[in-house]
């Protein structure tokens, strides 16, 4: 069998029942999934998919509970306790997840809001958190490439924009010139890699790259055209701000789904807006 993944999800084989809950088979004397997170019909010999990680006893338990994070992940957590050894965040589990004083970059307060990152902690095999993300980002080696669609949250806000965390991997930047709507720090979004310089300095943007991203907007305009009675006052000179707000998408992209869906006589374009081609 497979070592356990602490801080992950396994797949694990029932090998008996108790009153409180079933064992699940470690190679050893089995893994605790309480009775109140199993399935109704789990019987012995089935295999159940489960998140493991360490109870207040320090032992493995298990649980069918959808954490807001796993080992390897940043995420924003909100503190929910603090202490003179650290703080606790709420991941989501019955059992919360600790920041320690030392991977903390200040003083974290009760009710706020972090961005951490989630490990193992190497004395105790227990997940923790750190507050500590830099030195974890690296661009030295690269995972991605140029057009690659990838993961990205909002770390910090810069003097060309804003910095993104690439895979739970990577630094990258996302250009002010780029960006049509208010950035949250934590935030996730689904991006894409626009560019790769020779420092390995990444550029990157918001959404689906190219004629990909063309192909999911234009079944919306032609939604929001149908709601809106077949028209909408928006045209190549609107601000970009303005139609971002009301599609959610670029200026750019907009133009270039609004020209394909001309180009295929579904729309025409008045003085004022977009008209849509009613079918005879």
């Amino acid at each position: 069998m497979n070592k356990i993944k602490v801080g992950d999800y396994n797949i694990l084989k029932v090998i008996r029942k108790v009153a409180f809950g079933f064992y699940l088979d470690d190679n050893e004397e089995g893994i605790l999934l309480p009775i109140r997170f199993a399935t109704p019909d789990l019987q012995i010999d089935d295999e159940i998919k489960v998140f493991i990680y360490h109870d207040s006893d320090n032992r493995l338990i298990a649980t069918t509970q959808i954490p807001y994070a796993m080992v390897g992940d940043i995420a924003k957590l909100k503190v929910v306790e603090v202490t003179k050894q650290g703080a606790f965040l709420d991941w989501g589990l019955m059992k919360d997840l600790f920041v320690p004083v030392s991977k903390q970059l200040g003083v974290m307060r009760l009710g706020a809001e972090y961005l951490v990152k989630l490990y193992l902690d190497e004395q105790t095999g227990r997940v923790a958190a750190t507050e500590k993300i830099d030195f974890l980002l690296s661009n030295t080696e690269l995972s991605v490439k140029e057009k690659e669609i990838v993961s990205l949250i909002v770390y910090r806000k810069t003097d060309l924009g804003y910095a993104m965390i690439i895979n739970n991997q990577h630094i990258g930047l996302l250009h002010s010139n780029e960006i049509y709507r208010e950035m949250v720090i934590g935030e996730k979004l689904e991006g894409f890699v626009k560019s790769i310089r020779p420092d390995n300095k990444i550029d990157v943007v918001i959404g689906k790259p190219g004629f990909q991203k063309v192909e999911d907007e234009t079944a919306k305009i032609l939604r929001l055209l149908a709601e809106n009675d077949g028209y909408l006052p928006y045209h190549d000179k609107s601000d970009p701000e303005d139609i971002y707000a009301f599609f959610g998408m670029s200026k750019k992209v907009f133009k270039m789904t609004t020209g394909m869906l001309y180009k295929q006589q579904k729309i025409v374009f008045t003085k004022t807006g977009i008209q849509l081609v009613m079918a005879d």
